[in-house]
């Protein structure tokens, strides 16, 4: 369990530098160079999420329980991670109508995959796993909207074509990693 909350700390940690102290990443690019920061930034969230990965494997060998989660929220969770992942695709897709709306799909997607595990999932492993996904989603979320407003940011508007595409890359996105993907790597089918 250890090594998960060290993953998790490295990794989320990475990944909020920007919400906590938004200039020291333009700092450090002043500092030592884009692609130095690049290639520091994604070898610490690489160490974080391998610690991640052999962290939760090693704590879902033997599992504490808090909860047994009825089979139906498996279903639920499938709904769930399907908007999620359309979400995602909405953070990378240019011109589309959530991340005109949003501003920040990629935050809000990971707040809804992050609360479908939490409901499909009842192990301490699991809530500090996907918990911790979901306080930095939301917090993540709530300072860029934040910063947003403040700095009078507006989005451009989003096209039919940009919406389409949109949930087009996320239906195909989940359906692939659904139904091959999450076995493959997880060693559990999400498919009830």
């Amino acid at each position: 369990m250890l090594l998960l909350i060290i993953g998790l700390i490295v990794f989320l940690g990475i990944h909020a530098i920007n919400l906590i102290n938004p200039g020291l990443r333009q700092q450090m690019i002043d500092k030592r160079g884009r692609g130095t920061w690049r290639v520091v930034y994604s070898i610490i969230a690489l160490v974080g999420l391998v610690l991640i990965v052999v962290g939760y494997g090693q704590a879902r060998m033997e599992p504490t329980w808090l909860w047994f989660p009825p089979a139906g929220l498996r279903h639920l969770a499938l709904i769930l991670t399907l908007i999620g992942f359309v979400l995602v695709a909405a953070a990378f897709v240019p011109r589309n109508r959530l991340k005109a709306k949003l501003g920040h799909p990629m935050y809000a997607g990971v707040k809804i995959w992050a609360l479908a595990h939490l409901l499909a999932n009842g192990s301490v492993a699991d809530v500090l796993l996907f918990g911790g996904f979901l306080a930095w989603a939301i917090a993540g979320f709530a300072v860029q909207r934040r910063r947003d407003r403040a700095a009078g940011v507006i989005h451009p508007a989003g096209t039919m074509t940009g919406d389409i595409t949109t949930i087009a890359a996320g239906l195909v996105t989940w359906a692939i990693f659904a139904m091959f993907l999450h076995t493959l790597l997880i060693g559990v089918s999400p498919m009830p």
